[in-house]
């Protein structure tokens, strides 16, 4: 007998790539979605294709997932994001591998698209994320941003077939993203006492630029893969640097 399988999401004005999302997955046995506040056209989307539909706060990534994760009832989990797709082979691939139960969690490669090319360098690819393992053997980490699935027991598979992201239509939400995650990404620094300055910030950008572009050949994405390294770099140094103001913000405080 075929084990049984969950999707679980979590979404927010997901409009633009959740159909394609949610059309991936006609093998599950059911879909979970949870919205934390769509003013969009996401909810009702969603609604075509499944009825465990949830509207929760926002407390942060893992946090959100852990609940999507705790309504789960089938014998495997499958956590994709709402810009992400499973292509029918990886579909199969899934299918078998919990039918023979070699392992009770799987890495899979993560194949983004950035601003309409397929990023095969620069860190990108093959960038293998946890994404499936048996219901009650894992967890997510509750950070609020670049949450990790800890696996509490037995062992870990890799799948060969990629999962597709559809990371960033255009500039505008690579500029985006750039700002929200680097301040996220200082306030968790800040609250865990972190240090910063002008020139860490500026090595850290560097550095990261290099090993982007360089290190990990990005330059062989072409144009895209030279603006990746450069958006890239530009989150790094912006982290830095808005983590510096918080602790100067708090010194003045003092």
């Amino acid at each position: 007998m075929q084990p049984t399988l969950s999707v679980i999401i979590i979404a927010k004005n997901a409009e633009k790539t959740i159909n394609k999302c949610l059309n991936s997955f006609e093998f599950s046995n059911e879909i979970i979605v949870l919205d934390s506040g769509s003013s969009d056209r996401t909810k009702e989307i969603c609604r075509q294709f499944t009825n465990l539909v949830f509207e929760t706060d926002w407390q942060g990534f893992g946090i959100q997932k852990n609940r999507a994760l705790e309504k789960a009832i089938s014998d495997w989990v499958l956590s994709i994001d709402s810009d992400e797709e499973i292509t029918e082979e990886l579909a199969l691939e899934i299918q078998t591998v919990i039918r023979e139960e070699k392992y009770t969690a799987f890495y899979m490669p993560r194949l983004s698209n950035y601003c309409g090319r397929w990023m095969k360098h620069g860190g990108w690819y093959p960038d293998y994320v946890l994404r499936l393992w048996k219901r009650g053997t894992a967890h997510f980490t509750n950070d609020l941003i670049h949450e990790k699935v800890v696996v509490e027991k037995g062992e870990i598979g890799y799948l060969k077939q990629p999962l597709l992201h559809y990371a960033y239509d255009d500039l505008n939400s690579v500029l985006n993203k750039v700002n929200s995650y680097s301040t996220i990404g200082a306030e968790m620094a800040f609250e865990k006492g972190k240090k910063s300055s002008l020139s860490k910030a500026i090595v850290h950008g560097l550095s990261t630029f290099v090993k982007s572009y360089f290190l990990k050949l990005g330059f062989l994405d072409g144009r895209e893969g030279f603006i990746l390294a450069v958006s890239n770099a530009e989150g790094c140094y912006y982290r830095y640097l808005k983590l510096f103001y918080l602790n100067k913000t708090k010194e003045q405080v003092d």
